[in-house]
């Protein structure tokens, strides 16, 4: 077999996953040749247009272990579309008159990379893919091998992406301490805003999470710390719709009975409904070049704030968001043994000059393989008819139906 070098980067937003995903190429490759060079480009793309790079030691490989116990990336995130040009040259990322692409490519060509790992999201790995067709268009070789980083859960074809499992199960260890606060004032609501631009797997998920965690918790009779004060009373989902009439007559009632109401809500939630409010207000919302609205510059959290804290009469109203909390833990057990399954056959399919996304396929039986990077996309929505969905909207009690 030639002479391997091996590069990896993260990019996008962090998730309980990169540190562990770093660790376990770095012990994987030095477990079956630790004289497979190894480097990392720092801070994503960024770093790989800048050529910073961090040379992987003995003493690295030797403590790369260390690195499950951690959240966040080791090696440095940034948000780089090699793609935009305009962007990269604002940002000093690039000379006049460069292509990203061609700059990006032709650094890992001198670097002598032949295997490349890009742990992010589907931007992330389709644009290596762009690198390795450039690349092979230009004579030089280069398998890159993927591993899907998410906490929404929304890359299709791919049925668990790494992060996600841990990213519900902290951002419900969250809300467990928040959901306190409504012990602090009578007829509070509280608002717990959870990631999830146009997929709502990751609320649905920490709702779930959190209902697991509470469900077994031991009271005392006749204090307000009992059951109803762990109770979630709403849950709101891109996928979902609901009547504000008749859901602000059912929260109403909950307040009413109870003094406090307890909603989860994602950041992409009732978005044509948000969009129609403000317009009507006369706010000129922002859209790209697509016509579709730029879900960055809509505060879900906030709207269902104004709109229920009137219609319930809360006399306290608060969002809590558990998004950077959750996104920069380490990797909880379950997403630790994927990793490691992902890792293993991304290593293998990098020696054998396989590219793709590790992932399994659910298009293919749910199968653990190398996908290719031409069925790689971002934006799955949540399958509503999971039959734990529909468990915990009974639990809740609300009515809904999807969109």
């Amino acid at each position: 077999m030639a002479k391997q070098k091996v590069a990896m980067l993260t990019a996008g937003g962090l998730a309980p996953c990169l540190s562990s995903a770093v660790g376990g190429l770095i012990e994987r490759y030095t477990d079956i040749d630790p004289d497979v060079e190894l480097i990392a480009y720092k801070s994503g793309y960024r770093g790989l247009l800048m050529d910073y790079k961090i040379e992987i030691t003995r003493e690295m490989r030797e403590k790369a272990h260390v690195l499950h116990r951690y959240g966040g990336s080791p090696i440095g995130n940034s948000r780089v579309k090699l793609t935009n040009v305009a962007d990269c040259l604002k940002n000093g990322l690039i000379k006049e008159g460069e292509n990203p692409l061609k700059v990006a490519a032709e650094r890992l060509a001198k670097d002598g990379v032949t295997i490349l790992h890009t742990i992010g999201g589907d931007d992330t790995n389709t644009t290596a893919a762009d690198l390795a067709a450039y690349l092979g268009a230009n004579g030089y070789k280069l398998t890159v091998v993927g591993l899907p980083k998410t906490v929404d859960n929304d890359v299709v074809p791919i049925k668990q992406s790494l992060g996600a499992w841990t990213a519900a199960e902290i951002g419900a260890r969250f809300f467990d301490h928040v959901s306190n606060e409504q012990s602090a004032a009578p007829r509070t609501l509280v608002i717990h805003e959870v990631m999830g631009r146009h997929c709502g797997w990751l609320t649905a998920a920490t709702a779930r999470a959190y209902m697991q965690r509470t469900a077994h918790n031991e009271y005392i009779e006749g204090f307000m710390m009992n059951s109803q004060l762990k109770n979630i009373d709403g849950l709101y989902l891109p996928e979902t719709h609901f009547d504000m009439e008749a859901e602000a007559a059912r929260l109403r009632d909950i307040m009413d009975r109870t003094g406090f109401v307890t909603l989860f809500v994602s950041e992409g939630a009732c978005l044509d409904e948000i969009v129609a409010d403000r317009e009507a207000a006369g706010e000129e919302i922002k859209r790209d070049a697509f016509g579709h609205v730029k879900i960055d510059t809509i505060n879900v959290g906030n709207w269902f704030q104004k709109h229920f804290a009137k219609l319930l009469q809360a006399e306290r109203s608060m969002v809590q968001k558990s998004g950077y909390y959750a996104r920069s833990a380490p990797a909880n057990y379950d997403d630790l043994r994927l990793i490691q399954s992902m890792v293993d056959l991304a290593v293998e399919s990098g020696l054998n000059g396989v590219s793709g996304v590790t992932g399994h396929d659910e298009e293919r039986g749910d199968r653990l393989r190398t996908i290719e990077f031409e069925r790689i996309k971002g934006g799955k929505h949540f399958d509503t008819s999971a039959p734990w969905f529909g468990e915990i909207m009974d639990a809740i009690g609300q009515p809904w139906k999807a969109h």
